[in-house]
């Protein structure tokens, strides 16, 4: 969208605003200072499921402890 100045006749283009995003805890619209999450509480909250293991990446590797205690045998890639 553009417009043209009254001052110099130069044109002024104005940007779209991004829709905002919901947050993606409650869903409720993210506000800036905790983006993109709507409140610390929110951010706080993912924070908690990062750290208590909800989020996971899935690989084919058996985890590290389960190696060491010997739970596991690591794969032996002979040819």
């Amino acid at each position: 969208m553009s417009k043209t100045s009254g001052k110099t006749g130069e044109k002024v283009v104005t940007l779209a605003a991004k829709p905002r995003q919901p947050c993606p805890i409650c869903g409720r619209p993210a506000v800036k200072a905790h983006r993109p999450f709507c409140s610390a509480r929110c951010a706080d909250a993912d924070l908690g499921n990062w750290v208590s293991g909800r989020y996971r990446i899935p690989t084919e590797e058996a985890p590290e402890d389960a190696l060491e205690s010997g739970i596991m045998e690591p794969d032996s890639h002979e040819d």
